[in-house]
Order: C-alpha cells, then structure tokens, then sequence
C-alpha cells in the first residue's frame, strides 16, 4: 500500500498582495499526475489547508475543484485541520465528503475512535489516526491566576496525554495493523520560516520528537513550513510552494509511505519549481545591475525582494529607490518588496523602525517589543511579552 504525505497548502495565500492560487494551481495538477503515476492509495493532508479561518469564495472554489479532479481517481484522502484552519469550516461537508472517499477531520472530535480509519488492500492493512491541530480546550482545562509558564507546561502535557490515549485505542483495537499518526504541531529542532506566525508556532510549547510513543509506524507531521524528518519514522512534509522570501532557497516536496506489512519505506519527491523567489542585496547601483541580469524563466514570473544598502542617509537615493521599483523593466520578474538601509542613519528619538520597511512586514510582536524598547520596560519585559503572545493566541492573530 501507498500513502503520500502533504500538508500546508494554506490555499488563499497572498505574498505581498500577491496571489498564490496560479503556483498551487500548477501544484495540485503536478500532485494529480504523481498520484496517478505512483498509484498512491491514500493522499494525507497533514492540516492548514486554507490560509484563513474564513476563506474567500476563490479559495474554496480552488479546494473544491482539486477534491473534485481526485474523484476519478482510486485515491482515499483524510484530510485533518491545522490552526490556521476553521474546524466549522472544513466539516460542514464533511459527510458529503464522506460518500466521495474523503474523510475530514477538522477539529478534535469527542472519542478517540472517530479520528481513526482502516484502509486493506491485499494482505495490507493499515490504521491512520488523523489527528487534527490540538486547542486549547481539546487539551487542558483553563485555571484563574495561572501563569504563562503554567500554561505552556499544561499544554505540553496536554499534547503528551492526548497521543498517548492515540496509542492505547490502536493498541486495544488495530494491532495486527499498521499503524499511521497524523498531527499538526511543533516539534523542536524543526526550522520556522518567515511566513509563519510566532505565537501559532509556539517555540515556548514545542513538544520533543518522543511525543508520540513507540506505536506509530509512521507520523505525518504538518504545520512546519520546511520539509524536515524529526526521525526515521516523524516527518514533516512542508508546504508545496514557497509562502515567504525566507524559503526562497528550499525543495519542496511530498513523501511517499510504502507500507509492507508494518515495515514502511519514505520516499521523498521533489515538487517542481514553477515560480522563483529571488532577493537582491546591494548598493542600489549594484541592485540595479542585478536586475538587469537576471535571466531565470520560470512557469510563472519571479517575485522579487530588494534590499539596498548604502553608506550614508541620503534623500535623493530614496526618490531614486522609487523611480526603480516604478520602473524597471525585466519582464522575467516583478519587485514585491524593498528595504532601504543606512550604516550611518541620522536617527531620530521617535523612530521606531528603519525606513523602508513596510508596515505588512512588520508582526504585532514585533510592535509590541519596540513599544517596550521606546517605553523604557526592560525590568519586566519578558512577563510582558508573554502576555502579549497569550492575547494574540486568544485572538489567533
């Protein structure tokens, strides 16, 4: 039997007001083939699906169209929610769905048992328990006057618990089968990219690798954006396209699981490259002869970071920044986004952040911490902060 594990397709996507719906387009046909090719029997979709809680109708047209297109083929897909994911929202078609070979799990549910599916094909038999991103209230019990550092070792314990009843219902009840955990969730030692929020991480919450027992034959891990095996056995798959100029550098991939009795085999399958993101760091002469030059054709047009340093503040080099991104001409790629630097800044008291840099650029927490800075709240900083990041969870900013 084969399963190919994806997850972070957050469709809906924008990088700098610009639509990632072409390059996951481009994506999902490319996935389509490799299903098709490989004869996957179970498409595993390890949470985050959509990129917004209340995603736009484009959105979920695209969904919908790829779900469709997988209807002519034999391929079983469970689909779990992450946490940039509406639980609401992916179960409303849930038992539609269900008719059609596609299983969704968007939330914890209330017993073990309804995230577990049996899958037989020949003499295989596999187990895959979809877990779906864990909240809150599906793991600790909020207490008056608990502090922060409580919070964080409640959840951890939460986490710990949660997979450790996962285990006890598969052992109970699927032993002679091989067994399959689906999660959504941070595992230390895993690398976060730009286009993922800091609290949604949860760097202070990170669970080590161990969370998840003995029991799993295989751990279909989603939310880290990178593609990264925790372990032999705990994956991480990444997303399919490049949600951020940080993973610029990165081969995205799919695993393939080939499950022979309980011995399972990874196979990883680089996706295609269809769109370029490219930075180009400089003097602003140097940045201008490096779009120039840049040459690259991909499926689609490049997008373009630029970040131009120079010796001295200097108002003339600011309008000439403008003139540039307003006119250049490589038709292979388009400028999203810019920064201009001075090593000798003339500073003044208010400033807060360096010129250039747009406000979408810039995360709450970021603002919160220069707040602090400019405030003088240096003694008491760090419960501040943790404050901060527990409204932000709260109001899942």
């Amino acid at each position: 039997m084969k399963l190919l594990h994806t997850s972070d397709w957050h469709i809906g996507k924008q990088l700098h007001k610009i639509d990632l719906a072409p390059d996951l387009d481009l994506f999902f046909d490319w996935l389509l083939n490799t299903i098709k090719a490989e004869e996957i029997d179970v498409l595993l979709v390890s949470g985050d699906v959509f990129d917004q809680a209340n995603p736009s109708q484009a959105a979920l047209s695209q969904y919908y169209r790829f779900l469709m297109q997988m209807i002519g083929t034999d391929c079983k897909i469970i689909l779990t929610g992450g946490n940039h994911d509406s639980a609401s929202v992916l179960n409303a078609p849930k038992d539609i769905l269900k008719f059609l070979n596609i299983e969704v799990i968007g939330g914890a549910p209330e017993t073990a048992d309804e995230v577990f599916f049996t899958f037989t094909k020949g003499q295989e038999k596999v187990v895959i328990a979809g877990v779906p991103f864990l909240r809150d209230k599906d793991i600790r019990k909020s207490v008056a006057g608990e502090t922060y550092s409580d919070k964080i070792e409640q959840i951890r314990a939460g986490i710990q618990t949660y997979f450790s009843g996962i285990n006890t219902h598969y052992k109970a009840h699927y032993q002679d089968h091989c067994f399959i955990v689906m999660g959504h969730l941070y595992v230390q030692g895993a690398q976060v990219s730009d286009s993922m929020r800091d609290i949604q991480i949860g760097n202070q919450a990170g669970v080590a690798g161990t969370v998840f027992g003995d029991e799993p034959h295989y751990v279909a891990l989603g939310h880290i954006h990178k593609p990264y095996a925790v372990s032999n056995n705990v994956h991480y798959s990444g997303s399919p396209v490049c949600l951020s100029f940080s993973e610029k550098e990165e081969v995205k991939q799919v695993n393939i699981v080939s499950v022979t009795g309980k011995q399972v085999d990874v196979t990883i399958v680089p996706i295609p490259k269809f769109r370029n993101l490219v930075a180009f760091q400089g003097t602003l002469e140097a940045v201008k002869s490096q779009l120039q030059d840049y040459q690259a054709q991909t499926t689609l047009q490049s997008l373009a970071e630029i970040i131009v340093n120079e010796p001295h503040e200097n108002v003339e080099l600011r309008r000439d920044l403008d003139e540039l991104l307003e006119t250049h001409t490589n038709p292979h790629l388009m400028i999203i986004k810019s920064k201009l630097n001075f090593a000798n800044k003339i500073r003044g008291a208010s400033e807060a952040f360096e010129p250039g840099v747009s406000v979408a650029d810039v995360s709450p927490m970021d603002m919160f911490e220069k707040r602090l800075e400019l405030d003088g709240h240096q003694e008491n900083a760090e419960d501040l902060k943790n404050a901060f990041r527990q409204i932000l969870e709260e109001l899942n900013l």
